[in-house]
């Protein structure tokens, strides 16, 4: 019986383990392989870094884990269940049995076909956080992709990094007058009938048009919307938002007893120190739950 089964080997569930495992309570973290974080080329708003790559801090964060007795366990997770006071989550034909659940799943975002490019867009070029890295976009020639309402919101924050803005509409049938309005006074360009996006060197990306246009970016941000992954916990009858982030407490309880979320899978704003502040309070919460453990 574990105190506690982390559901996510990303930044969020391997803190969560670390803090578990220096309270000196028995974790183990079931990773998919799947970490949002392991497309990072390289953060520079993590703190104490000047730049790090996410596969290295994942490497940093397994290893730190490890070193506190977490147990690391390759696998995915396909069903989970109740009984009693006890979770029961089924991994590869075997239960594992806990305590307590933390979900650290995170999410997949969409991301157009583009010719050239695997389908998970692994490309320097392909962004999904401007928070994260608009700052790395000054003076530099960007282009989001998406409709004018959140492709719009994109696009007119990374308005402040660089004069060069492109917004490439995927839906032109919504009309918001507003939004236009906004991105015409920001002198957003607003390109129409897309045609096909093509990688053409390492560091640009070409948006063709149906007339021939070509439009050439440095960084090209999806606006496309993403699938959070919750239905772990939602098929338990935890509740989530109309995007599917789980509802949860300021102890980063969900509304099932003894479950927590933490991390992508909860919050809108995808940064790596909200996701580790997370792991910190649910992980802490647990600890106090539990029965003591003189050694």
């Amino acid at each position: 019986m574990l105190d506690c089964l982390v559901i996510g080997g990303g930044p969020a569930g391997l803190l969560a383990a670390v803090y578990l495992g220096r309270y000196r309570r028995s974790v183990q973290v079931i990773d998919a392989g799947e970490s949002r974080a392991a497309k990072i080329p390289e953060s520079h708003n993590y703190p104490g870094f000047f730049g790090i790559a996410g596969p290295e801090l994942l490497r940093r964060l397994k290893a730190q884990a490890r070193q506190y007795g977490a147990e690391l366990v390759s696998g995915r997770v396909t069903s989970l269940r109740k009984e009693d006071e006890t979770f029961v989550a089924t991994c590869s034909g075997s239960d594992v049995s806990a305590r307590f659940i933390l979900l650290a799943t995170g999410l997949v975002d969409h991301c157009p076909p583009i010719e050239g490019q695997p389908a998970d867009c692994p490309s320097e070029v392909i962004r999904f956080c401007p928070i994260c890295d608009g700052y790395e976009a000054i003076d530099r020639r960007v282009g989001v992709l998406g409709d004018i309402k959140a492709g719009g919101k994109k696009a007119l924050f990374l308005r402040s990094y660089t004069k060069d803005v492109s917004l490439f509409l995927t839906d032109e049938t919504t009309e918001d007058v507003g939004s236009q309005q906004k991105l015409t006074k920001a002198n957003v360009r607003i390109v129409r009938k897309l045609k096909q996006i093509r990688q053409v060197t390492e560091n640009t990306v070409t948006v063709m048009t149906q007339r021939g246009e070509s439009h050439e970016v440095d960084a090209l941000y999806p606006a496309l919307g993403c699938m959070v992954r919750s239905d772990l916990a939602t098929r338990l009858g935890a509740s989530s938002t109309e995007n599917g982030n789980l509802e949860v407490d300021h102890h980063q309880r969900t509304t099932i007893d003894g479950f927590y979320a933490a991390g992508d899978v909860v919050t809108d704003l995808h940064q790596l120190s909200v996701a580790f502040g997370h792991a910190a309070i649910a992980a802490t919460d647990m600890h106090n739950r539990l029965p003591p453990n003189p050694r």
